[in-house]
């Protein structure tokens, strides 16, 4: 008998679940304002908003419910849960939401994290900035992505301008951390509680957007790595998880240093479509489905390059060996993600001219328009 997934969200993520859960034989119901959202031709899409009280019920009579993206509103994914199974189950959902409760959840983990305060007023703000002290990052408690909804302090003085940066909103205050690099692990748990993580991610940002990523990471020891997989599997265990978590932290030294979660597949696992056994996508459709993981061994080495603000030419991409583009059919904008491109070798050292010759074949595409 065919399988349905429902999906709150229709963009790329919801695109590449639906792209991997086609050989699986899943359909796939989504729910999305946007008409023309990346994934609307890959399946039943509802345009409506996501507390629409017809489009959840339509959601309610697949076999499972998945979202593609953390600030789906909670109500609708408590309304579904009484009537469907929803993974990633509404707590890990409603902790991302919020920065506040996702350092309280590092915290009872004794998961390393960057010292923080929540502040509410601007003058709550000045004294959490003599506390904390400079430098510091304000950043809203909600809806935050991409570089979104934060800021540098770097001066005392300018705490009011600054205030203005979270518009009234809930905050917190985190101490600077002087991170050598930024890594992330993905982890999947299934509803039987088996886990399996992939190789840490090296990931560059620019502007607070994530431009490339590498995998494995280089310079990663045994120990780093392991201790990668505890912090996650913590955090699986801790929330009952089940389908795909992306934990982003601060390498400072030989430690990390848990920055936040993702509760769905991320953007710099999707060098696992081409550079792993079984890609983040179908991990995550094998775990909320009740089916057995799949092996997450990379290929060799992996690489990732996001295309933000336009596409490139196709052939240009091609032509490196081992190139696989991916456009997600959206409308080019500056600083938008409008697709991206995956890179494959047998090991590190023969990735890197093939991401070099990507700069040189379309140097925009790492740096600008943006």
């Amino acid at each position: 008998m065919t399988r349905t997934v429902g999906v709150l969200g229709a963009g790329q993520l919801g695109r590449m679940l639906a792209l991997a859960g086609a050989p699986l034989g899943l359909r796939f119901v989504f729910v999305d304002p946007d008409e023309s959202a990346p994934a609307a031709r890959l399946g039943r899409h509802i345009v409506a908003d996501y507390t629409d009280a017809a489009a959840l019920e339509a959601l309610a009579q697949t076999d499972v419910v998945t979202y593609e993206f953390e600030s789906v509103p909670t109500a609708a994914v408590d309304a579904l849960a009484g009537k469907v199974s929803v993974f990633p189950p509404p707590r890990a959902l409603s902790v991302a939401r919020d920065r506040l409760e996702e350092k309280r959840l590092f915290t009872q983990l004794g998961i390393p994290t960057p010292r923080y305060l929540p502040v509410a007023t601007p003058q709550a703000l000045a004294l959490a900035v003599k506390e904390t002290g400079l430098p510091c990052v304000l950043k809203t408690r909600t809806l935050g992505y991409d570089g979104k909804g934060q800021v540098v302090v770097r001066d005392g003085d300018e705490v009011a301008r600054l205030w203005s940066h979270v518009e009234g909103n809930l905050a917190i205050l985190e101490s600077f951390v002087p991170f050598s690099r930024e890594l992330s692990v993905l982890g999947v748990r299934a509803q039987d509680g088996a886990t399996r993580f992939y190789p840490l991610i090296e990931n560059a940002h620019t502007s607070g957007v994530l431009r490339t990523s590498r995998s494995p990471a280089p310079d990663v020891t045994p120990e780093l790595q392991a201790r990668a997989h505890d912090y996650a599997a913590k955090l699986l265990d801790a929330l009952d998880y089940v389908g795909v978590l992306a934990l982003e932290m601060f390498q400072v030294e030989g430690e990390l240093w848990a920055n936040e979660i993702a509760p769905r597949v991320h953007n710099s696992g999707h060098l696992t479509i081409e550079g792993a056994r079984t890609s983040q996508f179908e991990n995550h459709l094998r775990a909320i489905l009740g089916l057995p993981l799949g092996e997450t061994e990379l290929l060799g080495a992996a690489g990732m390059v996001n295309c933000v603000g336009a596409m490139p030419k196709a052939a240009d991409v091609l032509s490196v060996p081992d190139a696989h583009l991916h456009d997600y059919d959206k409308t080019p904008r500056p600083g938008r993600k409008v697709g991206h491109v995956t890179l494959r070798a047998a090991d590190a050292t023969r990735l890197e001219p093939r991401m070099q010759r990507l700069r040189e074949l379309c140097p925009w595409i790492l740096h600008g328009p943006s």
